[in-house]
């Protein structure tokens, strides 16, 4: 039995893991970014109805880079008062249990390969498409993050006047359109045709996340996840007009898109963790 924590910039999800399956939970919004102390007050605190004698320790993951090995995290984009927080140390004193840490999108995919849509693949890359865009790698089936956990950051390569990110996640619709993803979701699902254009256009970007992807690493597939996998109906059509231009058309039919379909599958991840 272990404990796994999903941290976001907004809010904190928490599941108690055993035999691959989530048997309890809870999401709470994260308060107070500003004050180091005071969300670390509110990690512990969400943790700690989730203790049992049979936990055998917490895998938490985070949206940054990390010391994987020292549990050190930095520089959360989305949490102002997270510069250089030794997470693991401060979890391993509260709880007398160990705590790993790892990036949240490597959460995700290893979730995914371990009990998820991925677990057929060696090879896999997971993508997550929220207000920002992430990916981790299973490279020969084992979750590979490079010399400072920052492996597979294709969302911050150069793209026309920005990077990948900037157009390819939920940012798009903000800046280019002065609406959230959700507002233009909302207006896809009831057929708007203006609405739908955007979605479309939004693919076409996020096809050059893919090709990225395609190039860097040829995996034998692709899982996306993250709140904007949702409208994946919507974007598909632009997406694969972008996969066009994909050189190796040979190796692209054998190219698993799978569309993640667990909720769990961050939690689970973070949880797996702990070996």
């Amino acid at each position: 039995m272990k404990i796994g924590v999903d941290l976001g910039g907004t809010k904190i999800q928490i599941g108690l893991e055993e035999n691959g399956k989530i048997i309890g939970q809870q999401k709470i919004l994260l308060s107070e970014k500003d004050s180091l102390d005071a969300t670390l007050e509110q990690i512990t605190a969400a943790i700690r109805p989730f203790l049992r004698p049979e936990v055998e320790g917490i895998g938490i993951g985070v949206p940054s880079v990390v010391d994987t090995e020292k549990g050190i995290v930095y520089n959360v984009t989305n949490i102002p008062s997270w510069k250089k927080v030794p997470l693991k140390e401060f979890l391993e004193n509260e709880f007398n249990l160990e705590v790993k840490v790892n990036n949240d999108v490597n959460c995700f995919i290893l979730g995914e390969h371990r009990y998820g849509l991925a677990q057929p693949y060696k090879t896999v890359v997971g993508i997550s498409i929220g207000t920002g865009l992430g990916s981790g790698l299973i490279l020969d089936n084992k979750l590979f993050i490079g010399h400072n956990c920052g492996a597979g950051e294709i969302g911050l390569l150069s793209y026309l006047d920005q990077n990948i990110e900037y157009y390819a996640s939920g940012n798009f619709f903000s800046v280019t359109y002065g609406i959230s993803a959700l507002e233009a979701y909302r207006s896809a699902c009831k057929g708007d045709l203006e609405a739908l254009d955007q979605w479309r256009k939004f693919g076409r970007h996020f096809g050059k996340a893919v090709l990225a992807v395609l190039y860097a690493y040829d995996p034998e597939a692709i899982v996306i996840g993250g709140s904007i996998s949702k409208a994946y109906s919507f974007f598909q059509s632009g997406m694969e007009e972008s996969l066009l231009e994909f050189i190796y058309p040979e190796s692209f039919k054998r190219l698993k898109i799978l569309i993640s379909e667990n909720d769990h599958i961050p939690v689970l991840g973070a949880a797996a963790l702990i070996n």
